[in-house]
């Protein structure tokens, strides 16, 4: 079977990862020149964490750990309150026993996979137009004008997926909007900075974040729900703008945020990685049309407010390359899409259900509606200390959200990673940090 995968974040190489054991020849499109550096932090969770130890790649996730402590609160004073430190199998923490930042997670994969002589990737390239999907191929013109002819094409580029809106009417496609905004960067570490995630709930629906990563510097994240709908149209008109306006616009609203504010403010210009991000759920009436199928971010969106947005790129894609590789030679992939959306997505539809005071709850508008939330979060951050409490939710982090189906193709263990890219990857740790 010959497959192009369009982007090479997460799902795409695990995907790859499991479809290069059935001998399927892949190609992978990456829009950007080289993987993009670290990122934000994601978890892996549940099932997630089964895949990545069949691919033999979990000692790798743990030696990426982003070093979180856990989770503490800061006070209007700057002061910390309601420490939540992270404890194995436990749920009293809102940090995981496995953080790790998106750019290392999809190192991690890219050099699992790109020595594979059945792996292809293809940098600075695109798909940028599909020619044809019918019952013999998916043709497709890549950004560089080459056309070629495959047996599937996946779109795994992200939550606004170029292929699906090629490929699929507007209609099928539903654009949750959750009213928040995250813009996020990285500034460089301070000596009073620390290991906790630590986050400043502010007024008028403010928060701010800084989390620690293992490459000597902070993950600064800015959160913003509008108080009103001419706030809303402007976050949503600069979302739609250009860097500098978005940067204006935050300083402009978060100036008088408090606690580390300014100097936060005053480090965007300088941030190589400013992402403004309008947090929202993508939901599809059906992943797949012909051979062209959604996997992802592209597919089913969750929001970072879920938690579970890699979780589910991960599982989907060993299940999506289980039923693929359940097929007879010749035989079309219109089967195997079937039976992936059958299998996956009610695990997907109940992952995405928020809870209608999610996220207005920790984005206080006003001074007493503060107080009450940092009343709540001391008294939880006390019964999380009690351990016969904690004990009546604690779960593995191992254990199977999602009941992984079996397939023959991938019942052997995964191999490990190689010697050289672990050397590789300290060389660049050490070197980081000493700069830092």
């Amino acid at each position: 079977m010959r497959v192009l995968i369009s982007g090479a974040g997460i799902a795409g190489p695990t995907l790859a990862w499991f479809l290069a054991k059935t001998g399927a020849r892949i190609t992978i499109f990456e829009k950007a020149h080289a993987l993009l550096p670290h990122g934000q932090n994601v978890d892996i969770e549940g099932s997630a964490l089964t895949v990545m130890k069949k691919m033999g790649l979990l000692d790798e996730i743990r030696r990426f750990n982003t070093t979180e402590k856990g989770t503490q609160f800061i006070g209007s004073r700057g002061r910390p309150f309601a420490p939540f430190p992270v404890q194995k199998g436990s749920v009293g923490s809102f940090t995981s026993e496995f953080e790790i930042l998106r750019g290392d997670l999809s190192a991690i994969l890219y050099n699992a996979t790109k020595s594979h002589p059945n792996i292809r990737y293809r940098f600075n390239t695109i798909v940028k137009k599909v020619l044809s999907n019918d019952d013999n191929s998916v043709r497709v013109e890549s950004s560089d004008g080459e056309i070629q002819e495959f047996d599937l094409l996946v779109a795994a580029d992200g939550q606004w997926s170029k292929v699906r809106k090629q490929c699929f009417p507007p209609e099928s496609v539903k654009v949750v909007d959750l009213e928040m905004t995250a813009i996020y960067w990285t500034i460089p570490r301070l000596p009073c900075d620390n290991n906790w995630w630590n986050v400043y709930l502010a007024l008028q629906a403010r928060v701010i974040t800084l989390r620690p990563d293992p490459h000597g510097t902070i993950r600064a994240m800015f959160t913003r729900m509008p108080c009103n709908e001419a706030q809303k149209k402007e976050w949503m008109e600069a979302a739609r703008s250009g860097k500098s306006v978005q940067q204006a616009l935050l300083k402009k609203e978060s100036a008088d945020t408090g606690w580390q504010a300014e100097l936060l403010l005053d480090s965007i210009d300088q941030a190589p990685d400013f992402y403004f991000h309008v947090i929202q759920q993508i939901k599809m009436s059906k992943w797949s049309t012909g051979r062209v199928v959604c996997l992802g971010d592209a597919a089913f969106a969750p929001s970072p407010l879920t938690g579970m947005g890699t979780s589910l790129a991960v599982t989907a894609a060993y299940v999506l390359a289980g039923e693929l590789s359940k097929l007879s030679h010749n035989d079309p992939p219109t089967n195997a899409l079937e039976a992936y959306e059958r299998k996956f997505r009610p695990f997907v539809e109940t992952t995405q259900e928020i809870p209608s005071w999610v996220p207005d709850i920790a984005h206080p508008e006003t001074a007493w509606k503060r107080s009450i939330l940092n009343v709540g979060l001391r008294a939880l951050s006390q019964l999380a200390k009690i351990r016969w409490i904690v004990q009546r939710f604690e779960k593995d982090h191992g254990n199977e959200d999602f009941r992984l189906p079996q397939y023959a193709s991938f019942d052997e263990s995964g191999t490990d990673m190689s010697s050289e890219f672990s050397e590789e990857y300290d060389e660049k740790l050490v070197d980081e940090k000493s700069s830092a």
